[in-house]
């Protein structure tokens, strides 16, 4: 017995959804497949940037105050440097990653999405699908299915062009929110992320390249934060899960193609993961309704740079504290600055207005260092 479909989507998390809504607007049959059984968590800072949100209020999916908790900007902590950036338009929301797997959820259900869960897609070739003893036909099938995709591997696909990974622990505790930004707290080789992500809760995250450093020890390195934390009530148990810099050379091949993690990831450090995964499902959906998967192959090369580009500068000030310091310290002296640099990781600067930032930013630097080597010479 068998099924057939326009599209089949493996991995129902939110990426593999977002791609099922983007297709059923297009008036196309899909079908979305996954092991697990929703609403699927994840390790995750849990905070949605601007330009996520946006681009999950074009597929019809819009949070509301309770589903999650808006914050307004950027804050760096470390040391004595905490400079802070709002967003040039429009806040961010802090969401429990179950919450969200339910509004996507929901939402794919009012678009007529077929969902099939607690389903293992175990053969994968040129003509059917093999889930769980039934055969599915479809036009095209879609890997949504995580940074370890099976439907990666048995395309052929799974050809990388670059690979680091960091490790990752989250959980959320009962407290209130004591700022209008998502705090980063910057550590020797690792960051603590506070994301609110409701009235009396936040989720706290630990990111480093120590697969053994748990939350708890991490959060000894801030007293600060401990100390705001306190006795608070943790509201989840602690959960771990990684995060990586991984590249593809190509995310399309014949009928096949990927989105999400399985098309490439860009280190947490962004806050741009689920962001990407939005957005390249309304570009994919759009080239398997031209019947040309090249357009996909170009916009998704497109997303990924400027995320690229934004994450490698990043885990530079990880790896490097004293640039990292004087970075910070310029942030602290120069605010406009630092709003601006969040600026063009959101894509709201042109190429020439993140050039005259990245210039400012490098004068500054040097002119800093010129300025400490006098005052050590006189």
């Amino acid at each position: 017995m068998g099924e057939t479909t326009d599209v089949f989507i493996v991995g129902g998390g939110p990426a593999g959804l977002a791609t099922a809504i983007a297709v059923r607007r297009h008036g196309l049959r899909v079908m979305v497949a996954d092991v697990e059984q929703p609403p699927i968590d994840k390790a995750c800072g849990e905070g949605l940037l601007p330009d996520s949100v946006d681009a999950l209020a074009r597929l019809g999916v819009t949070l509301g105050s309770l589903d999650g908790y808006k914050f307004r900007g950027i804050q760096f902590l470390d040391g004595t440097a905490t400079p802070r950036a709002y967003f040039p338009a429009g806040p961010g929301i802090g969401v429990r990653r179950k919450t969200l797997h339910e509004r996507l959820l929901r939402r794919a259900s009012e678009c007529g999405v077929c969902t099939v869960w607690r389903t293992r897609v175990t053969v994968l070739n040129d003509e059917e699908l093999l889930s769980d003893g039934t055969c599915v036909r479809a036009r095209w099938i879609v890997g949504a299915d995580g940074a370890n995709s099976l439907v990666r591997r048995r395309s052929d696909l799974d050809s990388l062009v670059q690979r680091k990974q960091r490790f990752a622990y989250r959980r959320h505790y009962r407290v209130q929110p004591w700022s209008d930004c998502v705090e980063v707290y910057w550590g020797p080789r690792l960051q603590v992320y506070v994301t609110p992500v409701g009235p009396t809760e936040v989720c706290v995250a630990v990111v480093s390249r120590d697969p053994k450093l748990r939350l708890g020890e991490a959060l000894g390195v801030f007293p600060a934060l401990s100390a705001r934390l306190g006795k608070s009530e943790p509201t989840s148990t602690e959960r771990g899960g990684t995060t990586s810099m991984l590249r593809l050379r190509r995310v399309c091949v014949g009928r096949v193609a990927l989105v999400g993690d399985a098309s490439g990831r860009v280190d947490a450090i962004t806050g741009e993961g689920l962001g990407l995964a939005f957005k390249q499902a309304w570009a994919l959906a759009e080239a398997i309704a031209a019947n040309d998967l090249r357009l996909y192959e170009v916009a998704h090369r497109q997303m990924v740079r400027r995320a690229w580009m934004m994450a490698r500068y990043l885990l530079i000030l990880d790896r490097w504290p004293g640039l990292r310091d004087g970075v910070t310290q310029i942030f602290k002296r120069q605010p406009q600055l630092f709003e601006r640099f969040v600026a063009a990781h959101l894509g709201a600067l042109n190429e020439k207005g993140v050039f005259m930032a990245g210039a400012s930013l490098g004068w500054s630097l040097l002119t800093g260092r010129m300025n400490s080597l006098i005052r050590i010479a006189l």
